[in-house]
């Protein structure tokens, strides 16, 4: 069935912000679902968080809010809408509900996981505090609401030295990413207990990556997200979160420049910085991109998937990730 004209015009100014990154053959199979979510959202009293990896038809074209995990966390707790869609993987909808409890929280897709949040179980934690008496427990954001229950405080890739650092200990648990631990033990000399937890995306860098791109796109600024291997970050001319690394680009607006971290985010970012040329490794998370126009449109009509938290593991969770957001 050919698309109504009408839609074309109505998300023709969509389209011009994504135009550079989108080809514009490819946008007729888009304009119809991206109009019905938008009318959706309306009825619905609806709002779409979505995370830096999304594509960009849903990053700039549907979504309320964007921004990393710990942007999301933050700005999920001032939602007034009814119901909040999560463009994101699965323990980002769980966070959202344990700062909404009396919103209905739906992620498009459940098979939406994590590598990380898989990595390890609320068991593993009782069983690491049993052999670190009195040692605190510090849990990435990329975990279940089951594991956050257990710890003491959540971090984020974005603020986890600080994190640390607020806590004046010499010695913490740090889980489930290893590497993202080993980094911010460098930054901070605090001594870390480390799970082997990796994030299937970032752990494909490797220093020969960047000798081989430094090698072919000479002056090209290397950006790695602290997820990556250690040996990656410290070959890297910069690392931080999703956040840091486009503020950084906004900030410094380099010639040429490459991101160590998933290849949509470079899409959403040259949106915005037309004069930057970026180099694209192609590193796709499998899990964000289960997330599409069609699902969320299929969430907000059918009101699936909803996600929910056992009330007695979600007031213990909220702690841990109030703590966070306090700091």
């Amino acid at each position: 069935m050919a698309l109504n004209a009408d839609v074309l015009e109505r998300t023709a100014p969509l389209y011009e912000r994504v135009s550079r990154v989108i080809p514009k053959i490819e946008w007729p199979s888009m304009a119809g679902d991206v109009d019905a979510i938008l009318r959706l959202k309306r009825e619905k009293n609806a709002i779409i968080l979505a995370h830096n990896y999304q594509s960009p038809e849903i990053f700039h074209c549907v979504a309320d809010v964007v921004g990393d995990s710990l942007a999301l966390a933050r700005e999920a707790m001032n939602v007034d809408a009814d119901i909040i869609v999560l463009a994101g993987v699965h323990f980002m909808a769980e966070t959202a509900k344990l700062l909404n409890p009396g919103k209905t929280v739906l992620i498009p897709d459940m098979g939406a996981g994590c590598s990380l949040a898989d990595s390890i179980t609320a068991a593993d934690i009782r069983l690491l505090r049993q052999r670190y008496p009195g040692v605190p427990v510090v849990t990435y954001v990329n975990t279940s609401a089951d594991v956050k229950a257990e710890s003491d405080i959540c971090c984020t890739s974005g603020n986890a030295r600080k994190v640390v650092e607020a806590l004046g200990v010499p010695r913490v648990i740090m889980l489930p990413d290893e590497y993202l631990a080993q980094n911010i033990a460098r930054e901070t000399h605090v001594e870390m207990i480390t799970w082997a937890g990796h994030c299937e995306v970032h752990e494909q860098f490797t220093p020969g990556d960047i000798a081989e791109l430094r090698a072919s796109h000479p002056g090209v600024i290397v950006l790695a997200h602290p997820e990556c291997p250690p040996e990656v970050v410290e070959a890297a001319d910069f690392s931080g979160s999703t956040a840091m690394l486009s503020d950084y680009v906004e900030e410094k607006q380099p010639a040429r420049v490459v991101l160590l971290t998933e290849c949509s985010m470079s899409d959403n970012i040259a949106v915005h910085h037309p004069k930057v040329d970026f180099i694209r490794p192609c590193n796709l998370c499998p899990h964000m991109k289960r997330i599409t126009l069609a699902n969320i449109r299929e969430a907000l009509e059918f009101g699936r998937h909803e996600v929910t938290v056992d009330p007695a593991v979600a007031d213990r969770a909220r702690i841990a990730v109030e703590r966070m957001l306090a700091i």
